[in-house]
């Protein structure tokens, strides 16, 4: 018994002991700003904490169909409310789930949108599990850093300052039209969103809950990944959660997308043209709620003016560009002989 109890004491001493060691390095080669230039993983998911405390209140999780759609300067040149999209490539709702619990360690957003393309993307237990260890122990996130520490890592202490100018929108103008002759289908059926998903939406809903954020479940346009059945599954889990759901697929009317103009890729996302329309509507969708203060003549959000217009200047130089390269395309007239 002595030696069981002499071995078990040994083997809880260098697992404790490890366990040391790896949250130490943690510390270490987590990034020490939200940048990429700091090693941040997904800078422009997580731009929140270069935000100002409690000045976000419209947060949007998501997929690339969230950041693809949603133009927060537009929002708050529209309406003065503040918003951002915390979008990444591929997200899995346990990613969604750590952006959210870091978002509302640092913001008091009162709505959060969450795009509905992530709830129908599998989680492999292999996915979850290393997921986990990433957000309790940065260190398996984070180990190739070694690479490029320097001394301001030793510090240990963060300074999240960097600003993202776009507020997480990915600005695209590319332009592949997609076939509607498939899209949206009424249907009786749904699509199941699988018990792993539905826990991870659950655990989101009661994160807002804890917080006083409302919970939207949101469904940008998209021919290629939304139809009928998904936009009945996602209805009856909403209405189990007791949550709203915005389906833009099925407003035609209100959010005109033109299919051969407003898609980057044939239908799987929109580009500038469309995400256009689409924060046109949401935008107004939320002010209507009569719950957001119109921050536009608050100084202290001036910067949200300094991001706007800074956005703006690009998305006008990029118009020159391609106007010109456009223009550089055309035929040259022929060459005409002088006259004598």
């Amino acid at each position: 018994m002595r030696s069981f109890l002499k071995h078990t004491g040994l083997i809880l001493a260098f697992l404790a002991g490890l366990l040391a060691i790896l949250i130490l390095l943690s510390f270490l080669v987590n990034p020490k700003n939200n940048s990429q230039e700091a090693g941040m993983k997904d800078p422009t998911a997580v731009g929140f904490w270069g935000e100002p405390k409690n000045s976000i209140d419209v947060l949007v999780l998501g997929d690339s169909e969230s950041y693809s759609s949603i133009i927060p300067t537009q929002m708050w040149q529209q309406q003065g409310i503040t918003s951002y999209v915390c979008g990444s490539h591929a997200q899995r709702l346990c990613y969604s789930e750590e952006l959210l619990k870091q978002a509302f360690s640092c913001q008091s957003p009162k709505i959060v949108l969450l795009e509905t393309n992530a709830l129908y993307r599998k989680i492999s237990f292999q996915f979850s599990l290393r997921h986990r260890l990433e957000e309790w122990l940065p260190v398996f996130r984070y180990h190739n850093r070694w690479k490029s520490l320097t001394l301001r890592d030793f510090d240990f202490t963060v300074n999240y300052n960097h600003m993202e100018v776009n507020k997480g929108y990915w600005y695209r103008t590319n332009v592949k039209g997609a076939s509607t002759a498939k899209y949206m289908i009424p249907s009786d059926k749904a699509e199941h969103v699988n018990a792993k998903n539905r826990r991870y939406v659950k655990r989101i809903a009661q994160l807002c809950a804890e917080h006083d954020a409302q919970l939207i479940l949101l469904s940008t346009p998209s021919t290629k990944n939304w139809n009928a059945k998904r936009h009945n599954g996602v209805s009856k889990l909403a209405e189990e959660l007791g949550v709203e759901y915005v389906d833009l697929n099925m407003l035609r009317e209100q959010v005109p997308i033109d299919w051969q103009t407003d898609s980057k890729d044939k239908g799987d996302h929109l580009n500038y043209n469309g995400a256009q329309k689409v924060t046109t509507y949401l935008g107004g969708y939320l002010a209507d709620k009569g719950i957001f203060t119109d921050h536009r003549q608050d100084s202290a959000y001036h910067s949200w003016d300094t991001c706007a217009e800074q956005f703006d200047r690009m998305v006008k130089a990029d118009r020159a560009k391609r106007a010109q390269k456009q223009q550089e395309k055309q035929p040259k007239p022929p060459h005409q002989p002088a006259q004598t």
